[in-house]
């Protein structure tokens, strides 16, 4: 049995209280590591292009306001 499905089966025992707050908990988690993830790219310049092109529209007027 793997990690992973040995952390599903303690996972499938705990009370709906707990599954819910291992959800809470788990999606503060992902949210953590996609912040991490957008703020390396950003200093790696991999979203450079995509600042670039923002800016662009914004100065030819192609964007509303929400």
């Amino acid at each position: 049995m793997t990690r992973l499905e040995k952390i599903e089966q303690e996972i499938a025992s705990l009370d709906p209280a707990d599954i819910r707050r291992l959800a809470e908990w788990l999606a503060e988690f992902q949210a953590d590591l996609w912040d991490k993830q957008i703020e390396d790219d950003a200093k790696a310049g991999r979203l450079d292009k995509l600042f670039a092109d923002a800016e662009a529209d914004i100065a030819a007027g192609k964007i509303r306001p929400l």
